[in-house]
């Protein structure tokens, strides 16, 4: 096991694995760039090392720093959160490089799944249901001939990332070869990578996702299901374990589909297969993530078992602490992404708390690096906090939800709670028609 774990990241991931380690005994290193001086991972980790100044670039992203960094403290393992070098594999490659063990899946696996036409290809070829699409297309006459092919309505993709950037929806040929240029320069620009592919569109999906673990030993297993529709602009918004569309057999058999995918390509490490639902209640896959993923906290909720704690053991070489027939879905949990945004204009909001309260009682979690006083620097990710609450049923889940929000007060800056606080009262939530358009229809 390691014994001593610099985590390359910051705001509450940084606390949930320090918080994470030190059940498990390990001591833990935190790097800050000097805009984050004052934060909490900084402050609750047994060592810190500022990495740079305040653009992530120059800091969070900075690997020469890191490795210094996890050198000068004697760290033996890295551990990367979300976001920032956590998918990327000459990170992974390095930190081996340097002896470092790294937190994740290899390198080699990381690279295949985050190569979006790769991973289509490695899915398919192990069974796993994808939408009509094509490969990488590099010209014109590619272009119009995939699609006449996949068809109207069909998505152009970036091949090299995700997250809405490099994504285009193309209604006809009218318009065809303007967006496939328009995301091409959209991918170069965010991924350094301008290859983009097609996939057949499918309006308004439900976003299903399948959370899975696996070991250096053979074993792999899924941990149920979340719901991930309530999205702006491809960002999700709020998730909840599990989803109203599965039930008991569908989920299952989903399960069972994810978790051959992750034998099929040798997979180890935690992992997140994710896959759009048609009207029909057809499930397509779209991605994997290979790492911990923000909303894995409604997973542990339903089940019990600590997931960054499992994915330290993994990497350690340790065999899974449990079976699959030992996962049991418990009640129901959501979870809401509190940022410092506007709630209407979605505009950043930085600044300094004047005040701050945190929810709490029974059935609830909040993760979260704030404090009263607090200030929010302008240069990262808007996420401030995940509130998470756990009921018997749905119905309670959202009862407990609409108290907590009631009971978490932010001053000083703007936050989306009222944007929350809209969605829950809205008959399409309680109802549970959820789709990657739910915003639009929301009053």
């Amino acid at each position: 096991m390691p014994k001593k774990v610099l985590i390359a990241n910051r705001g509450e991931i940084a606390l949930r694995v320090i918080r994470a380690c030190r059940e498990l005994g390990m001591a833990t290193v935190a790097v800050h760039s000097t805009a984050d001086v004052d934060a909490l991972h900084v402050r609750f980790a047994d060592q810190s090392v500022c990495i740079g100044p305040p653009p992530a670039t120059a800091s969070y992203l900075n690997m020469g720093a890191i490795i210094s960094a996890a050198e000068v403290t004697g760290a033996d393992s890295v551990h990367p959160g979300y976001g920032f070098l956590a998918e990327n594999d000459e990170f992974a490659e390095v930190c081996e490089r340097c002896g470092l063990q790294f937190i994740g899946p290899r390198a080699e696996l990381m690279r295949m799944m985050g190569d979006k036409v790769r991973a289509r290809r490695a899915m398919s070829e192990a069974g796993v249901p994808i939408l009509p699409g094509s490969g990488v297309l590099e010209s014109e006459r590619d272009v119009h001939a995939a699609a006449e092919t996949i068809g109207y309505p069909l998505i152009i993709k970036a091949a090299a990332g995700g997250g809405g950037r490099g994504m285009k929806i193309v209604e006809g040929p009218d318009s065809l070869l303007r967006l496939w240029a328009t995301a091409r320069s959209e991918a170069k620009a965010a991924f350094n990578n301008p290859s983009v592919y097609f996939e057949r569109y499918v309006r308004k999906p439900r976003h299903i996702e399948i959370q899975v673990i696996a070991d250096v030993h053979g074993n792999v297993v899924h941990l149920g299901d979340r719901e991930c529709s309530i999205q702006r602009r491809h960002q999700k918004l709020l998730e909840e374990a599990p989803s109203v569309a599965l039930g008991p057999e569908a989920r299952a058999r989903l399960g069972e589909i994810a978790v051959k995918a992750v034998r099929a390509i040798g997979y180890t490490s935690v992992g997140t297969l994710e896959f759009l639902m048609d009207e029909a209640g057809r499930c397509y896959f779209m991605e994997m993530n290979t790492r911990i993923q923000v909303e894995h906290t409604v997973t542990e909720m339903v089940t019990g078992i600590d997931l960054v704690q499992e994915q330290l053991r993994v990497a350690a070489g340790e065999p899974l602490s449990f079976a699959q027939e030992d996962v049991v879905l418990r009640g129901h949990a959501i979870e809401c992404r509190i940022n410092a945004e506007d709630p209407r204009s979605f505009a950043p909001s930085p600044g300094k708390l004047s005040a701050l309260h945190l929810p709490g009682g029974f059935g609830v979690r909040v993760d979260s690096a704030l404090y009263s006083g607090y200030v929010v620097p302008p240069h990262y990710d808007s996420l401030i906090a995940k509130l998470v609450v756990h009921g018997p049923s749905r119905d309670a889940a959202i009862a407990r939800l609409r108290r907590v929000l009631a009971e978490f007060v932010v001053e000083g800056i703007r936050t989306n709670l009222e944007l929350f606080q809209r969605i829950v009262e809205f008959e399409d939530f309680a109802a549970g028609r959820l789709d990657t358009a739910f915003l639009e229809r929301l009053p």
